[in-house]
């Protein structure tokens, strides 16, 4: 029987199990699936813990959920074809859930299949090599709960840690000696830490964003945000500045390219993640940035060199939950051999065609469309449920114009489910006052 093995059991794991748990759900016989992962319960990035740097078993720590977290998009732009927020709450629910209520909705979808008896937990990934005699792979996982290394033969191997888990950490002059606290995003847990502080985000993307938000909302005394290109264009409150990139401290003295400076308690390396993946053996191992199209992918999915590893997720991403569904559809139906695959050169030809796209993209509507379209394309290929692509770009175009108007109280909207149809509520409290983020307070009224 042909083995895959999926390693990592968060959204792109899950969603991977998901696919290959409805093929078996419709009579269909499925490969033999193991799925790894290096935690205790499934879930990745969004199983909050109060650890940084390493885990109790010296792995480091995959997480960088923080407290306080709310979704910075329309959960009607991420819900499953398949399982509806609706299915799982039992009733329509705002916009912008917690971190918690997201949590829950993964975990609820992949519970309700059946599909944890394909996961073996406290399992890391160690080492994935091709073996070229048996046209298979050696997979070795260190089995965390006795210390021990594990290797098992597969035909396929999916690979779905994810790329938002390694911190991209720049130096600047004067962080060796700086008197405040400097941390990067990935460790970032609590914004009350910050409290009364003049605090320094450097970045500009989403979580600079949201973390300047959350600081905002917690007490933080001010805010600096030091850009490399650009501002962000919102409209921040009166407590918050951008300013150009930092380009040395000295003790409490930070210095900008512009040539002010300030005095600031805390800095916040905003600054992105890695594509990592050291258990990979070279030859098999993704090398790129964080771009809208991944080369060597071929349908974003496939590894062109060797076309029996597959990466799910790997894109900057408007589009997450149902983009990494369409993927792992699409993925399955390969691995079952209801797609076959073309030719190498083929498979170059069109994710040139894809690159070459990308490079004529100029701003965030062009983005959306872009990854909407591509969405689309895998969509057609599987019999994942059919959802209307078009109207979740049309909901993302809402929402960025909401938070061009209103950057902290675009949370305060809310849109109509695009599976369901169904309008959501707004949520009872508007977000700069609603400080308890737990899913009792948040489903309670």
């Amino acid at each position: 029987m042909t083995r895959v093995a999926i390693i990592g059991a968060g959204p792109c794991g899950t969603a991977q199990l998901q696919a290959f748990a409805s093929a078996e759900k419709k009579g269909a016989e499925i490969p033999d699936v193991a799925c790894f992962e290096k935690q205790s319960d499934w879930g990745g990035l969004w199983n909050y813990t109060w650890r940084t740097g390493t885990d109790e078993y010296g792995e480091r720590v995959h997480g960088s959920m923080y407290r306080y977290l709310w979704s910075n998009g329309p959960k009607e732009c991420l819900e499953f074809a398949d399982y509806t927020f609706e299915q799982h709450f039992g009733r329509p629910i705002p916009s912008y859930p917690p971190r918690a209520v997201l949590t829950d909705y993964i975990k609820g979808r992949v519970e309700a299949s059946g599909a944890r008896k394909f996961c073996k937990f406290l399992h890391s990934a160690h080492w994935v090599a091709y073996n070229e005699s048996k046209d298979n792979f050696s997979v070795t996982m260190r089995d965390l709960s006795n210390a021990s290394l594990v290797t098992e033969e597969f035909d396929y191997v999916v690979v779905a840690t994810g790329h938002f888990s390694v911190p991209n950490v720049p130096h600047f002059d004067g962080f060796d000696t700086y008197n405040g606290r400097l941390l990067h995003a990935h460790d970032y847990r609590d914004a009350r830490e910050f409290a009364g502080m003049d605090v320094l985000i450097i970045g500009t993307s989403y979580s600079a964003e949201d973390i300047a938000s959350q600081c905002h909302k917690y007490g933080a005394k001010s805010l600096t945000i030091s850009h490399r290109t650009a501002p962000t264009g919102f409209h921040w409150p009166e407590s918050f500045e951008e300013v150009p990139l930092l380009t040395h401290v000295d003790r409490k003295q930070a210095y900008f390219k512009d040539g002010s400076s300030k005095n600031i308690d805390a800095i916040i390396l905003c600054t992105g993640y890695l594509h990592h993946f050291p258990f990979m053996d070279e030859d098999l191992r993704l090398k790129t940035t964080n771009r809208m199209w991944t080369p060597d992918l071929y349908q974003g999915v496939i590894w062109q060199k060797n076309p029996k590893v597959m990466y799910l997720g790997m894109q900057d991403q408007y589009y997450t939950f149902n983009m990494f569904d369409v993927q792992a559809w699409y993925v399955r139906d390969v691995i079952m051999g209801r797609i076959q695959l073309p030719s190498y050169e083929e498979m170059q030809k069109d994710s040139q065609a894809w690159l070459d796209r990308e490079a004529t993209l100029e701003n965030y509507e062009d983005e959306i469309w872009f990854q909407g379209d591509y969405v689309q394309t895998l969509l057609d290929q599987s019999d994942y449920p059919k959802f209307d692509v078009q109207g979740i770009n049309n909901t993302f175009m809402e929402w960025e114009h909401h938070k061009h108007d209103d950057i902290m109280g675009y949370r305060n909207n809310g849109y109509r489910s695009l599976m369901t149809n169904t309008k959501q509520p707004v949520h009872h409290t508007v977000w700069l006052e609603a400080l308890d983020d737990s899913m009792e307070s948040y489903l309670g009224a």
